[in-house]
């Protein structure tokens, strides 16, 4: 047995009949496309090595404690690997069953993960979509797992593997027990904690004043309710994707100064702008307010299946028409961001079931992502391999991300940079996002007007 993480506890906890907190990704392949056995084998193989995959969620006893991760007597790998083909006279057919399959509720009483072989997608091509409950993992916790799946080497082989088998669940009893022991430990440890704090009353005093400017900046922000980009959500999903070169990206950093992040944010502003304008909406110096997750995950921290983010706001300047004074903007703003503890802030709102009873942490995590009326998007850019990777010795060749949507936030925007491209997934909510291809051509746009400034300048 093993207690799940604060903040994990908090996806498990948001998750409701509009918001499957389902996060996952569409891995393209060179064919011809292997049997489902084979890639059952390959599969199997690695998810050996990763005891997570083999548990499910148990909650506490009345839910006084923090749901806990126990191994799946029922395990059978053949119940998480599926395949389907494709209708191949549908260019969009990918896309649609992306939609359906990463808005269905993942089985509690089963491991959090489903994984299908789809073929059908022409050009020779086959794809791996996959999907996990965002209490297993974050976005770099996705990378680790799928770096350790995958082979960096075509001519891997696997030789056939027994998965290790729970041979009964824990008791009531045994349940019980081991939620009264963690709360032992984590009372123990605020203790702890607090007399650290009492007898260093500067650092404390300091820290609290940096958790309070930044919270300042992070979550007293003006309220946009009237905002076109948020509102209530239904259950069905629009999914639609885009990729750019890295190389592309390295030149338009080489010329304006700044990092990755702060292209494609830019190129994120001329999209919403796009979007905003063909909704006929009010420009002049608007501003969209995004949320951007943070890793916070240490080094040791790699491989491990969890959730360790911050978040910070980013202000969209979708007000401003000219690319090069949209990047300068966002530039000069993210600066003052990373110096405002917003990720401080953050921490302590994220992490709340870390030092407040589990059913007080749930409430405020619900309340939390009900009502709020500031943040009208997501963006999350998380770095993955640089190197080619295979499945049964085929290669990837591209990979989407899929981020989930809750609460009155309408369009998330997950980038993932694979073997020098970076790769789009953007996750719409189906009955008022039907434009969504404005937002992506939007993006698009913005990463080549930034592309041609870049070559004027040089």
């Amino acid at each position: 047995m093993e207690r799940l993480g604060g903040l994990d506890a908090v996806f498990l906890a948001i998750e409701g009949p509009v918001s499957p907190m389902n996060i996952g990704s569409v891995g393209i392949f060179d064919g011809p496309a292997p049997s489902l056995a084979s890639v059952l084998s390959a599969v199997a193989s690695k998810i050996a090595l990763v005891p997570r995959c083999r548990q499910r969620v148990r909650e506490s006893w009345l839910g006084i404690a923090r749901p806990m991760w126990i191994d799946d007597a029922g395990f059978e790998f053949s119940d998480h690997v599926h395949h389907v083909v494709l209708p191949s006279d549908d260019p969009d057919a990918l896309e649609r069953f992306v939609e359906r399959v990463m808005v269905q509720p993942l089985d509690r009483g089963r491991a959090l993960w489903e994984m299908w072989v789809v073929e059908g997608l022409g050009d020779g091509r086959w794809a791996i979509v996959s999907k996990m409950h965002h209490c297993m993992i974050d976005g770099i916790a996705g990378t680790d797992l799928l770096t350790l799946v995958m082979d960096s080497d075509p001519d891997v082989e696997h030789p056939p593997v027994k998965l290790p088998t729970a041979t009964r669940e824990p008791t009531a009893v045994e349940s019980m027990r081991f939620s009264s022991v963690m709360i032992a430990r984590s009372v123990r440890a605020h203790l702890r904690h607090l007399a650290h704090s009492v007898t260093h009353p500067r650092a404390t005093w300091d820290r609290l004043r940096d958790i309070v400017a930044g919270g300042r900046g992070l979550w007293l922000q003006p309220s946009r309710r009237d905002s076109p980009l948020t509102g209530p959500i239904g259950p069905d999903r629009r999914w639609a994707h885009t990729r750019v070169s890295l190389g592309d990206v390295a030149t338009i950093r080489h010329t304006f100064g700044g990092t990755v992040n702060d292209v494609v944010l830019a190129a994120v502003a001329r999209g919403f702008r796009e979007l905003l304008a063909a909704r006929q909406q009010p420009l002049d110096d608007r501003t969209v307010m995004a949320l951007v997750p943070v890793s916070t995950r240490t080094a040791d921290q790699r491989g491990r299946l969890d959730n360790r983010v911050a978040v910070t706001h980013a202000l969209l300047p979708v007000g401003i028409d000219d690319p090069v004074e949209t990047y300068r903007a966002i530039r000069r703003h993210l600066d003052e961001v990373k110096a405002s503890h917003q990720t401080d802030a953050s921490t302590v709102l994220l992490h709340t079931g870390d030092y407040t009873p589990h059913p007080i942490a749930a409430a405020v995590a619900r309340a939390v992502v009900r009502i709020q009326q500031n943040i009208e998007t997501i963006a999350t850019n998380v770095p993955g391999p640089r190197t080619p990777m295979y499945l049964c010795g085929r290669r990837m060749i591209e990979m989407y991300p899929f981020a989930p949507i809750a609460g009155q936030i309408r369009i998330a925007i997950a980038i993932w940079s694979y073997s020098g491209v970076l790769f789009l997934g953007i996750t719409g909510d189906r009955d008022s996002t039907t434009d969504l291809d404005t937002l992506v051509l939007g993006i698009d746009h913005g990463l080549d007007a930034l592309l041609a400034e870049a070559g004027a300048t040089a």
